[in-house]
């Protein structure tokens, strides 16, 4: 490597400087010198400072102890750095974290950390020719992509179904003004690609579909997708899966993989009239290309996570805003929410060693558990709005945020204040332009009613008719109707949706008895709330149905589903600790519930459980044939 002076110092002013101290411990070969700072502030204080509420002074000498030691480092040739001691290495993880480390989660945060170089898609390793053995997997989205990727690197063929014309998934098909995502890039990719040119923090839908259509050129996936087709259904044979496709044809497929995803049908709002608006009227995930919305008066329907984004975006250029608001979101303050990437960041993340880990740490281990326990209900806790002290230790940090911002509108403050307890909706992320467009002179936030649609306008319960000239619906998807409309038919003729019953179950989220090789990524049960990121559920599972496929093929085996016993005692234990969570509790409703009341999409373990049990199959735990 060669730098000057200048751009190093340069590019530390933009370091995450907990990242930067654990990595110095590369570099130093110990991590004596973590003892001489303050280690991020692990509490609700810190959210929102990157820096964890470390002390200038220490930053800068933090700055200044990597300079002298990355310099010295390349005057002498820039030699290999030594894999620091496990006891160096659990130092630095219990600084970035700001806390100890819990024993439970030292093997598993070692593994996310790749210091001893970037994973593949998975770990496992087919030692026998795949043969005939082929897979279709439903979708090119970021879990069909990463499940590609591993069938190519462990030479299983397969062959990827993809409705729409390019890869991406809810990337490709939410274009609405302003979407993007809200878990930082930074971790809100592949463990095995990582991206340091990333333009955002939190990246818009075309970055990020771009990112995804990069590794699947990089990974030879393009032929073996099939674009512009649907799979209409797959029906179990007793030796393999018959696949018929949108055209007709019928492709026969050893196992079958879902990867459409939860959030992929959008729901219209159960209200009487839609249809009858005599204006442009669409569902934000449908957003018409061209529809121009200046000077119009627009009407948005819904203030879920849509809408939040929409709504900055195109407040500045309509002539009115009317927004329907049914139940406001818990907000959690994320100041850079929209901010670039400063350059000396991502030359950091490019050019020193071992940055890029431990910042990628340091983004996990902040999302991981951190939120976790404030969103799980306490026995005897009765106070209103809150289901624990420490909910309602957050309820209080978020209530504040909220007043801040609303100190000149406290009309509006009233209206935006949730009643029910955090966690138990979607909570958004915030760095105000919410608030700065809900207080704009041209839009309303609309708390009553709402009786119906009318070919003028949205009609209120209270008479009044709130007219408009565009209506978008930013009223969410059909979430509990897992694999809706493909039919899925497996042993006996068994109807997978007829067995689901409007309750969409599986072992571990992938796995149902008597639907032999058919698993599911971002299946059921599989979504997390405040902790982490989808992308790392996603490899987990893809590890699991990897470890599957080997014991299928390497044991010359034609089947495998889980035992009914397994399946249904896991789906207890997870339908136990979904009722102590906030998103559980009753009184609450959210599309985080079918229409029997039972939370079909989240996790409510902690992401080191879900780590541990797809490590790899256990064949105990199925019925093989």
């Amino acid at each position: 490597m060669t730098f000057t002076d200048a751009e190093l110092r340069a590019a530390l002013r933009d370091a995450h400087v907990p990242a930067l101290l654990a990595a110095l411990v590369h570099f130093a070969g110990s991590a004596e010198h973590l003892a001489g700072f303050q280690p991020p502030v692990a509490d609700m204080t810190s959210i929102g400072d990157e820096q964890g509420g470390i002390p200038l002074d220490q930053q800068a000498r933090a700055r200044d102890l990597a300079f002298g030691l990355v310099t010295r480092w390349r005057d002498a040739g820039c030699p290999p750095l030594l894999r620091p001691s496990p006891e160096a290495v659990r130092a630095a993880m219990t600084y970035v974290a700001g806390s100890e480390i819990p024993a439970a989660y030292e093997a598993f945060l070692t593994d996310e950390l790749h210091l001893d170089g970037l994973p593949g898609a998975s770990r496992v390793t087919i030692e026998r020719a795949a043969g005939d053995f082929s897979v279709v997997i439903v979708g090119a989205g970021m879990s069909g992509l990463l499940m590609g990727v591993a069938c190519k690197q462990a030479g299983v063929p397969f062959t990827t179904i993809e409705a729409r014309g390019e890869v991406g998934g809810t990337w490709t098909a939410n274009r609405y003004p302003g979407c993007r995502v809200d878990t930082p890039n930074h971790l809100y990719s592949y463990s095995f690609e990582p991206a340091h040119e990333w333009p955002y923090r939190f990246s818009t839908a075309p970055v990020l579909q771009g990112y995804f259509a990069r590794v699947a050129e990089k990974h030879g996936l393009m032929p073996h997708i099939r674009f512009g087709t649907r799979v209409e259904s797959a029906a179990w044979d007793g030796e393999a899966w018959q696949v018929t496709l949108s055209g007709g044809e019928t492709l026969r497929a050893r196992a079958v993989v879902s990867a459409v995803g939860q959030l992929n049908r959008p729901k219209m709002p159960d209200l009487p009239g839609v249809g009858s608006f005599a204006g442009p009227a669409f569902h934000s995930a449908e957003w018409p290309e061209g529809v121009d919305l200046k000077a119009k008066r627009v009407a948005v329907i819904g203030t879920g996570a849509s809408a939040f984004q929409i709504v900055p975006e195109i407040a500045g250029e309509v002539g009115s805003l009317s927004i329907f608001q049914r139940t406001p979101p818990w907000l959690l303050p994320q100041p850079f929410y929209h901010d670039a990437v400063a350059a000396g960041k991502n030359w950091l993340l490019e050019h020193l060693p071992f940055y890029a880990n431990w910042y990628r740490f340091a983004l996990f281990w902040s999302l991981t558990e951190f939120l976790l326990p404030a969103v799980a209900a306490e026995d005897g806790w009765e106070a209103p709005g809150s289901i624990s002290p420490a909910n309602a230790e957050l309820r209080g940090f978020l209530e504040m945020a909220l007043a801040a911002q609303y100190e000149d509108r406290p009309d509006l403050l009233a209206k935006l204040v949730p009643a029910y307890a955090p966690g138990g909706k979607r909570m958004l992320v915030d760095n105000g332009v919410w608030a700065a467009a809900l207080k704009r002179p041209n839009v309303e936030l609309v708390t009553e009613g709402v009786a119906g649609i009318e070919p003028a306008g949205v009609r209120l319960a209270n008479g009044r008719l709130v007219e408009a000239d565009v209506l978008i619906y930013a009223t969410g998807f059909h979430a509990s109707e897992f694999l809706m409309p493909m039919r899925v038919t497996g042993e006996g003729g068994a109807d997978l949706h007829d067995a689901w019953g409007g309750d969409a179950r599986a072992y571990l989220g992938m796995t149902v008895p008597g639907f032999p090789n058919f698993f599911m990524l971002y299946g059921p049960n599989t979504n997390i709330v405040v902790n982490g990121s989808i992308v790392f559920f996603s490899e987990a599972s893809v590890n699991y149905i990897m470890g599957c496929l080997k014991l299928l093929i390497d044991g010359g085996r034609t089947a495998l589903s889980p035992k009914r016993d397994v399946h249904d005692a896991f789906n207890l234990k997870v339908d136990s600790a979904n009722a102590t969570m906030a998103w559980g509790v009753d009184g609450v409703s959210s599309w985080y519930k079918s229409a029997s009341g039972r939370v079909a999409q989240n996790w409510p373990f902690s992401l080191v459980e879900y780590w541990n049990a797809t490590r790899a199959p256990r064949a105990e735990e199925f019925e093989v044939r």
